[in-house]
């Protein structure tokens, strides 16, 4: 028996864009015939959770419903008793993966700090996405940054993805996590602030062990679905006409499916 596919959105800063990448990679992948559950483990903010619940109404005022993840919010135990809340959280989470057992995919968003049941989620990742906003506050969240690029740091963060790396081989799962940094919000003009940025990240690539990509550019667009529920995918449920900018994250988001590249593996371990 194969298991489902774990995609985790995960970056211990809040206000990256973690729920609506989560979202489009979603139903990117619905669209494309797979079977997908979503589990939000920032379920106190509950981002991903109150999007799917938008789409919920959404799709009950259309003609046509739209595609739905199976969904599962899980809230963190609440035990006073550190070591019985730690049990509890992982038992909530093995549920969880024993109800999507059947999917291809499980999409899991994570919240923006540190929590023992979002560390153990990012140990299942078979991919681990981060997005980052361009800027060195956001960048912080991988690197300490001195003025020496000779000289940077691996944050606290990226040195736990390598305890994570740790804790799927003592599992005995054969592939690592495959680590997708991923620039967001990026602006349509070109600055020194940018620049450095993205040659900090790409220096740091190599050696943390990440895949750097230019995701999603900065668009309201993205906002606005939000609260309708859609998807830059769902065009054909939308009244309004998309314009070029919209088009052009589409682009960006058939350009992030391409480089995770899982699509074809899980075809294969499907048909096994």
């Amino acid at each position: 028996m194969t298991h489902p596919y774990m995609i985790v959105l995960g970056n211990e800063k809040g206000g990256t864009g973690k729920s609506t990448i989560a979202m489009h990679i979603i139903v990117s992948l619905l669209q494309k015939g797979f079977k997908v559950g979503s589990i939000d483990i920032d379920a106190r903010q509950g981002t991903l959770s109150r999007y799917i619940e938008n789409r919920h109404l959404r799709s009950q005022n259309l003609d046509a419903s739209l595609l739905i993840p199976e969904h599962l919010p899980i809230f963190p135990s609440q035990d006073p008793n550190k070591h019985v809340a730690h049990e509890q959280d992982k038992s909530s989470l093995q549920q969880a993966f024993e109800k999507f057992k059947n999917c291809h995919y499980v999409v899991i968003d994570t919240p923006g700090n540190d929590t023992f049941l979002s560390r153990t989620a990012h140990s299942y990742a078979n991919t681990l996405i981060t997005p980052l906003n361009d800027s060195f506050i956001d960048l912080d969240v991988l690197v300490r940054v001195n003025h020496d690029i000779n000289e940077l740091k691996p944050s606290i963060y990226a040195e736990s993805v390598w305890e994570y790396r740790k804790q799927r081989a003592m599992r005995g799962e054969k592939k690592a996590i495959d680590w997708i940094v991923l620039r967001n919000r990026l602006s349509s003009l070109n600055s020194k602030n940018k620049e450095e940025v993205k040659k900090i990240l790409k220096a740091l690539s190599k050696r943390i062990g990440y895949r750097l990509i230019s995701g999603f550019g900065e668009r309201v667009i993205f906002r606005e679905l939000f609260l309708t529920g859609l998807t830059l995918l769902d065009a054909a449920s939308s009244k309004n006409s998309f314009s070029l900018s919209h088009v052009a994250a589409r682009q960006e988001l058939n350009e992030l499916m391409a480089v995770m590249n899982i699509e074809q593996d899980t075809l294969i371990a499907g048909n096994q």
